[in-house]
């Protein structure tokens, strides 16, 4: 998996449907555990509620999928929950939308769209990034050339991650994976292969969306 979306932190937002409070706490979880921690917690929180309602998808290919109604109506709330982060396509995420009922029956589709909204609210309020699987690679060169090299990194929105002025120059630049092959082939092209190119270590970078 060379990059995927999650949220940029945690959070909660607050809607308010015909009296009713919905809480969504949303929650970056690397593992089943980790969300069934969180759950435990909010759970303790929020022991006064009516529902406390939840949905998760965790792993690479979102091997752990869950959704809870705690209550509502089946289908009605984790549902709703879960087909936002589908949606979105956000992974390693937790939403719990808590209920405190404000005494008005919604009805079915009033509750889909109550957790549903209150979801999405959860996700606007905390953000979501996507994270991209990058190499580091050391460009040495002479002074001669930096100033050229430097120019072709910026027209194509590389970042260049350190500067480095000894006798030679040195870059360390950020090369998404799957443009390895294509960016020592163009550098080399460019500069007549008067360079040195090192690929380096693996790393994650976050892009706000």
């Amino acid at each position: 998996m060379d990059s995927f979306k999650t949220i940029a932190q945690n959070g909660e937002a607050l809607i308010i449907e015909k009296k009713s409070k919905f809480i969504a706490t949303v929650y970056q979880v690397q593992t089943v555990e980790e969300a069934d921690l969180y759950m435990q917690q909010l759970r303790k929180k929020y022991y006064d509620a009516t529902h406390n309602c939840f949905a998760y998808q965790i792993g690479e290919n979102n091997e752990f999928q869950r959704s809870s109604d705690d209550g509502e109506p089946q289908g009605t709330a984790g549902k709703p929950i879960l087909e936002v982060l589908k949606g979105e396509q956000v992974k390693n995420t937790l939403i719990c939308v808590t209920r405190y009922f404000g005494g008005t029956l919604l009805g079915t589709g009033g509750l889909v769209r109550a957790y549903g909204r209150a979801a999405k609210e959860g996700l606007l309020t905390v953000g979501i990034i996507e994270k991209r699987r990058i190499r580091l690679f050391t460009l040495k060169m002479p002074y001669t050339l930096s100033g050229k090299v430097q120019y072709l990194l910026g027209e194509r929105n590389y970042v260049i991650r350190e500067s480095i002025y000894l006798e030679d120059v040195t870059f360390i630049v950020e090369v998404q994976v799957h443009e390895e092959k294509a960016f020592i082939k163009w550098l080399e092209e460019n500069t007549n292969a008067g360079i040195d190119i090192l690929p380096g270590a693996y790393d994650w970078i976050e892009v706000k969306l």
